[in-house]
């Protein structure tokens, strides 16, 4: 088999019309199609059907991330009858604090790295707008830093930047749509499980899920366990070259509590994951574990996983992986908690799982429908071999289906 980097993302194509592409997700979120690819066999029904799909007494892990409203728009000071340029400024992740937890609790200031929009209408100096927090009116200022770094002030200590970002921020959902948010956006752009601030593109193929379908899972006995990965604006970053070895992955914040690591533990190490982002947050942990098994002193910024990695250290690739190696890397992962006195995992991911990857941990996967020429494709591709994916999503364009982030879903079972 061809080394993954020689792979031509020209192959990964498929004709995806417009009008396939939700705008909208439905009304009733498990009522969504959804598509069961089975050893070969591929068949449809309703996504609230899942949890009889699902083996009784297996495992299923879900990204418990939250959308936060990263999108702020300010005006820049005009002449006296003329409108200023409107500036975008998209906050992409923390970087003064770094860490997702504080930085929503600052008060005050704060540090993003961004991505700004109409860039060449601001060359220097502050931006101000005024917003309404609780009632109070309050200035709210971003100056340029270094780099993408956008220093944010605003003038209340009692104000933390959760509230700053809710009283004003614009949730980001996908280019692709080509809308613009909507109020009820702020609703069905969230999975019913969501906790942790941070991301700023859904997981979503946990769209889908409703209080009755996760009640059900659980009367079949089937064990839910949740993770955090923040998903950055790198998810609509499209392949511009032409072999894979010229895309650089983004790297994303996980957050891999300890019970998870039990749960899998509890399985033999094996799941159903929900999304891409759970497939490469678990797939993620046995090259962690390895790490920590050759250098038991590891910091959390060791254990970053680069994307090359499962491809290219001779130390940590191993086509001939066994149960066995999936459980040693787990239990090394809670020796590594139990030495450094933490109850969760934190480190970050670049992972790119393309055909030639071998899973070590995910058993079953749902999934969305992924755009064409996208790294999300191939991880698929990766998952079900050959050319397997272009059967699939054959048969969800003559049979109807919704594409992309409002479409429709499937399970996967090679």
């Amino acid at each position: 088999m061809k080394s993954p980097k020689e792979i031509r993302i020209a192959d990964f194509a498929y004709d995806l019309p417009d009008e396939r592409i939700a705008k909208y997700p439905l009304a009733e979120r498990d009522a969504s199609k959804l598509l069961v690819y089975d050893g070969g066999s591929i068949s449809h029904c309703q996504f609230r059907n899942l949890p009889e799909l699902l083996p009784e007494g297996s495992l299923l892990v879900m990204n418990n991330t939250r959308v936060i409203q990263a999108r702020l728009h300010f005006r820049k000071t005009a002449p006296e009858g003329q409108t200023g340029a409107l500036i975008e400024v998209f906050c992409l992740e923390p970087a003064e604090p770094n860490d997702y937890v504080l930085m929503f609790q600052q008060t005050a200031a704060c540090t993003w790295h961004c991505l700004v929009g109409n860039s060449k209408k601001w060359k220097s100096g502050s931006l101000t707008r005024m917003i309404v927090v609780d009632g109070r009116e309050l200035t709210l200022r971003v100056e340029r830093g270094e780099g993408d770094c956008m220093h944010f002030r605003w003038d209340a200590e009692d104000i933390t930047w959760a509230q700053v970002l809710d009283a004003c921020g614009e949730l980001p959902i996908p280019p692709y749509l080509n809308r613009q948010t909507e109020a009820s956006d702020l609703r069905t752009y969230q999975t019913v499980y969501s906790k942790v601030k941070g991301s700023v593109a859904a997981p979503t193929a946990g769209l889908h899920f409703t209080p009755s379908v996760l009640s059900a899972i659980d009367a079949r006995g089937i064990e839910r366990a949740e993770l955090t990965l923040h998903v950055g604006a790198g998810t609509f970053k499209p392949v511009k070259s032409e072999r894979i070895e010229g895309h650089e992955m983004h790297s994303e914040w996980i957050y891999v509590p300890r019970t998870v690591i039990e749960a899998l533990l509890r399985h033999n190490g094996a799941c159903t994951a929900v999304g891409t982002t759970s497939v490469r947050t678990l797939e993620s942990l046995y090259y962690i574990g390895k790490k920590i098994l050759a250098n038991p002193d590891a910091t959390e910024q060791d254990l970053k996983v680069r994307q090359w990695e499962p491809y290219e250290d001779r130390v940590l690739s191993d086509d001939t992986c066994a149960d066995e190696d999936v459980i040693s890397s787990l239990r090394a992962i809670l020796d590594w908690m139990d030495r450094n006195h933490v109850g969760a995992l934190h480190t970050s991911t670049q992972i790119i799982i393309a055909p030639g990857y071998r899973y070590h941990i995910v058993r079953r996967m749902i999934t969305n429908f992924h755009q064409p020429q996208s790294t999300l494709l191939l991880l698929v591709s990766a998952f079900v071999g050959d050319d397997r994916w272009r059967d699939i999503y054959r048969y969800a364009l003559d049979h109807d289906f919704r594409f992309l982030s409002y479409g429709d879903s499937s399970l996967l079972i090679p």
